[in-house]
């Protein structure tokens, strides 16, 4: 009988050595990596307000007000129903629909904002709610106290 070659390959022990190192690598990293994700989100929200701001002062450039509590941010996308104001309106203001935040609530809009601000525009945050601290803060220009 000839001899048989000798067999490679990783054993199953091995491979759950491997698999064990993988996982702890992952557990160290991947807090790190979700973290920034919020950040991110935040970042974009801030941006996004930022762009709105524009689209609202453009709309109080052209129609010589601006956009009504009642009327919000709908009225960078539809005309005034005011004739007067109808008749300025040179939108759309924005491209495209008015976005959502990076967490799928809409952005709001107040009459005044603060600071001496003439308007708000903002996000509520991670927790959807008024204030918090860190990604549950409220993010924009926000609204008067």
């Amino acid at each position: 009988m000839p001899a048989r070659p000798h067999a490679t390959g990783f054993t199953l022990l091995e491979m759950l050595v491997v698999l064990v190192i993988i996982g702890l690598i992952a557990s160290l990293v991947g807090p790190r990596l979700f973290a920034r994700v919020d950040s991110s989100k935040v970042q974009v929200a801030e941006t996004q307000s930022k762009m709105l701001r524009g689209a609202i002062e453009t709309f109080r450039l052209e129609v010589g007000r601006l956009p009504t509590a009642e009327e919000g941010l709908e009225a960078l996308r539809k005309a005034p129903s005011d004739e007067r104001a109808k008749a300025r309106w040179r939108g759309p203001y924005l491209d495209e629909e008015i976005p959502a935040d990076p967490w799928g609530n809409p952005y709001l809009y107040a009459i005044p904002g603060r600071d001496g601000q003439p308007f708000a525009i903002y996000s509520l945050g991670a927790d959807g709610q008024p204030g918090g601290e860190g990604n549950d803060a409220d993010v924009g220009i926000l609204p008067a106290e």
